[in-house]
């Protein structure tokens, strides 16, 4: 997938990331605020046997941090917890998990760090640890300080010797500078070298009795008592929401992605070229209606924006068109229910509107569609012209004569008028020839266009049969001599054999693709099933495709009256008729003329 697709995926789904973003961060805050605040306290001592020494060595340094370590194990010992409570009198051992201890590092301090929902109790517990780790010191504090004076008297001792022997080898270096003779001079330097190793000893002496002084005991000491905390440390509110602000946002990205993943249905033109390797020749937007007619958009509202991509399907068809000749387009889809129908219907209507004869022949036998979109009648259509292999197809043919209804709509000032419309909207029934076929009334002119539609007619045993046969050819054969183009609506491919008798006959095709409900597998087998028969697979058409990804906003701005100059909303047609839209008008027209029937689609299922 390309940046593009990720993008595009974020857009679709912004709702639910936002949604679940926010709900997971409002989760978060909600179960921070029932949660008890928490308060920390922290007592540093200093521990070593090195504490009090002028000069400590690097030895003396590496003692104090292992006896600091033994200490920070001391911390969560039973007794020392014990005694800590019993010097506060809680009534209760706070528990080892509160408690915790842990070395500066490069140093022989030792941090006691201590939790709390109180945090008085729990400043008073950290300075009651340190006490007990003091009281409870493997040396006797009363030992250790009898020994320190004993030592001490030594060291003084010491110290008197060592100066009054440095005084007497002084004296003797006076005497061997002045002696004159050999026996003098030796007699001096043996006394100089006596006294100089009895200060050696007294020095040694000294120094081991300074060692002694200084580790005769496991020294610890409070440098920094705890202070009342005034800031809980948990729970973080503000790192909380975040993080579970995070993970609302990672898990309905990664739900949405993988969403998308599983979704195995055509959607974009780039889903369209992936799968199938076709173009998008045309994107059409959902059309609402709860009656046929109101599906017909581009007979009522030509500046509808999905009126608009009906107009661009039919320049894209016009293209196609120019190293190809294109008299007769077969329309269909990969399953039922796609909208292929009612595609095929607009598709007529805006070709009809540019001054293309066009036929529509529903060659759809088995759930004929196109006599419900038109109102017409079913009586007799294209299967009775194949039966009777008749040669004239007036009969058969109906001419659509919606200029007739937008004139009855102007004229209309009451209710009368729903009569009117209904005169207009619904072709006269014709019987089936019995006699020489009547003359053909006049077609409406649509622009400079002539529109015919053909309907199934009566449903045969046989539709394959019959739309493949030397018949069908021969009739297609005589309606591309009356008409500059011949669309015709015929079955899914994967449904029944029916479409793929007729792909020989005709110049090519459009394959219509649900999207969003489309699959991907069941589009490519069609196509593959149409491409066995050496079918012009031409292009796909997407319908029902979101609005928002499709175009369609920036011209309902342009197509609306108040961006109009020299129109309002109420000087259209219907307004002037008191008509809100042509939705209204077919509706009063249905309800005046007949019990509503059920919400319906192109494909015989509900639309929505």
């Amino acid at each position: 997938m390309a940046l593009g697709d990720y993008l595009a995926i974020v857009r679709k789904w912004w709702w639910l990331l936002l949604a679940s973003t926010i709900v997971a961060a409002a989760s978060g805050y909600f179960a921070v605020s029932r949660t008890p605040r928490i308060y920390e306290a922290t007592t540093t001592v200093i521990v070593g046997q090195s504490l009090s020494k002028t000069d400590p060595t690097y030895q003396d340094f590496t003692i104090g941090q292992q006896l600091a370590q033994t200490y920070v194990n001391l911390v969560n010992r039973q007794s020392i917890l014990q005694g800590a409570a019993d010097a506060l009198e809680l009534g209760f051992v706070p528990w080892s998990g509160n408690v915790s201890a842990a070395i500066v590092p490069g140093t022989q301090l030792v941090e006691i760090r201590v939790r709390d929902t109180s945090p008085e109790r729990a400043r008073a517990l950290a300075d009651a640890i340190a006490q007990q780790l003091i009281l409870q010191t493997p040396e006797d504090p009363l030992d250790n300080q009898t020994r320190r004076s004993f030592v001490q008297d030594q060291l003084q001792s010491l110290e008197q010797n060592i100066e009054s022997t440095e005084a007497a080898i002084e004296e003797e270096q006076r005497v061997l500078n002045a002696a004159n003779s050999a026996r003098a001079i030796q007699q001096s330097q043996s006394n100089i070298t006596a006294l100089q190793q009895r200060l050696a000893s007294y020095q040694a002496n000294y120094a081991s009795l300074l060692q002694t002084l200084g580790g005769g005991a496991n020294y610890i000491s409070v440098i920094e008592p705890a202070a009342t905390p005034t800031q809980p440390v948990s729970p973080d509110v503000r790192s909380t929401v975040m993080l579970a602000a995070a993970i609302g946002l990672a898990l309905s990205a990664g739900g949405a992605f993988l969403i998308e993943f599983l979704d195995d249905t055509l959607k974009t033109p780039d889903d369209v070229a992936r799968s199938v390797h076709l173009p998008t020749v045309g994107a059409i937007s959902r059309i609402t209606g709860d009656q046929y007619p109101e599906l017909l958009i581009t007979a009522y509202s030509s500046q509808d924006p999905v009126a608009e991509a009906f107009r661009a399907l039919r320049t894209n068809i016009r293209y196609l068109a120019i190293n190809r000749q294109l008299r007769t387009l077969l329309v269909t889809s990969a399953a039922p229910v796609e909208g292929k129908s009612i595609v095929l219907a607009n598709l007529a209507m805006v070709m009809a509107q540019s001054g293309y004869r066009v036929f529509l022949v529903d060659a759809d036998m088995r759930r004929p569609v196109q006599h419900r979109i038109f109102s017409l009648n079913n009586h007799f259509g294209l299967s009775d012209a194949l039966l009777e292999a008749t040669p004239d197809l007036t009969p058969y043919s109906h001419d659509i004569q919606l200029q007739a209804l937008a004139d009855a709509a102007m004229d209309a000032k009451s209710e009368p008028s729903v009569q009117q419309l209904s005169a207009a909207v619904v072709t006269e029934e014709r019987e089936a020839p019995t006699a020489p076929a009547p003359a053909s009334p006049a077609p409406l002119m649509i622009g400079n266009g002539h529109l015919h539609v053909i309907t199934a007619g009566t449903p045969p045993p046989n539709p394959a049969d019959l739309l493949g046969s030397e018949r069908m050819r021969a009739l297609i054969e005589a309606l591309e001599g009356q008409a500059d183009i011949v669309l015709i609506d015929t079955p899914p491919v994967l449904a029944v054999a029916d479409a793929i008798a007729l792909t020989s006959l005709t110049d090519g095709v459009l394959l219509v693709a649900d999207a969003g409900r489309t699959r991907r597998t069941a589009a490519r087998q069609a196509v593959e099933k149409l491409r066995q028969v050496d079918a012009n697979v031409l292009g796909v058409i997407l319908n029902r495709v979101s609005p928002a990804g499709s175009g369609y906003g920036m011209y309902g701005y342009y197509a609306r009256p108040e961006h109009q100059p020299g129109k309002e909303a109420r000087s259209t047609l219907w307004g002037r008729l008191g008509i809100s839209s042509p939705v209204d008008a077919v509706g009063a027209l249905r309800r005046k003329t007949s019990k509503a029937e059920p919400t319906v689609t192109d494909d015989g299922s509900d639309p929505v």
